[in-house]
């Protein structure tokens, strides 16, 4: 059983170690703590639940002039109510937890938090108000600011996590049944900060004891790359990919004996073979920047794309700090030289 004391302000509790998931009261906030709930109980680490909020001051339009404050106590107490209910939704769980507020910008909460925690954990859109709006623009700026991985849960996955439809969703459609496969996938365009992403999903994948599946995404030729001095050969392309998924899959085998490892090349925009993938996925892993170029410039404007248009949960891996395990991959057979 987890313990909580959502009354706890974050002066007197430590720095996180473990998972975070910024809570706003949302039905994408729900969403997100209860798959930052399970993960934490997988990975057997604690899980803080995290709500920030600022005190708006509105200037006065009478003859007296002067500003206007918001009772901070009034507000406090309205964010420690949705940590309360947040810390009930998910006791059940076999985890240790602990509930903050925070009084200030949620973006900069969170990304101060990410130097010391191991995940972040938020909606892909909530609401604004008092709670400081933690979803939506937050999740758009963290994943390529934090120090730590991220993971972005649309509200789309709540039947997947065994939440009720809202009725909100149903009037999106996005209430809908999806057959989610025992795969976690990564994009991957041959650079470097992809090849980070492969192993951070290496180990998410054997961690919840499913298959790894390494997408490649080719766009199609049409025309606007007339630029290029020499006729693109498409044949040739394909064939030097299939041979770099093929050595790299070996190269991950090596570090992760016994995972089961799928590898799919794909012709097709980046960003819509991802959104597709994330329809059947358990997690798809993106990195925050890659390299441009015919095998799909997945990294980057397209995490961006695809973070916007998840059908599911979305990992996104910082380049911040490099994996030893990068450095023999070149001992397995071709690898990209840009």
């Amino acid at each position: 059983m987890g313990s909580s004391d959502a009354g706890n302000q974050a002066r007197e509790i430590p720095a996180p170690t473990g998972i975070v998931v910024g809570l706003d009261g949302s039905e994408q906030g729900d969403c997100a703590l209860v798959w930052a709930a399970r993960e934490a109980q997988r990975r057997g680490r604690p899980l803080h639940l995290v709500t920030a909020y600022t005190v708006p001051i509105f200037a006065a339009s009478g003859l007296d002039g002067g500003y206007a404050t918001v009772d901070d106590d009034v507000i406090r107490q309205g964010a420690e109510a949705v940590l309360q209910q947040a810390a009930a939704k998910v006791a059940d769980y076999n985890i240790e937890m602990d509930a903050r507020v925070e009084n200030g910008d949620a973006a900069g909460v969170l990304r101060e938090m990410s130097e010391t925690a191991e995940l972040l954990v938020f909606g892909s859109r909530g609401k604004g108000g008092f709670l400081g709006r933690l979803l939506g623009s937050v999740s758009s700026a963290l994943p390529a600011h934090s120090s730590c991985p991220t993971v972005t849960i649309p509200l789309i996955c709540g039947e997947r996590l065994g939440e009720p439809a809202s009725a909100s969703s149903a009037r999106r459609g996005t209430a809908e049944k999806v057959e989610v496969r025992n795969v976690v996938s990564v994009g991957v365009d041959g650079s470097d900060r992809a090849r980070l992403a492969v192993v951070k999903a290496a180990e998410q994948a054997r961690l919840a004891g499913r298959t790894l599946q390494v997408i490649c995404a080719v766009p199609p030729y049409n025309g606007s790359l007339a630029w290029v001095p020499t006729p693109l050969d498409r044949e040739s392309l394909f064939k030097d990919i299939r041979e770099q998924l093929a050595a790299g899959k070996s190269w991950l085998q090596s570090h992760f004996p016994g995972l089961p490892i799928e590898t799919e090349l794909v012709e097709g925009p980046p960003v819509e073979v991802l959104i597709e993938a994330t329809k059947s996925s358990e997690l798809l892993v993106l990195g925050t920047r890659g390299r441009g170029g015919f095998a799909g410039m997945l990294l980057g404007s397209t995490t961006d794309g695809v973070l916007h248009h998840a059908k599911g949960p979305v990992m996104v891996v910082q380049d911040k700090t490099g994996d030893p395990r990068l450095d023999d991959r070149a001992d397995f057979g071709p690898v990209f030289k840009g």
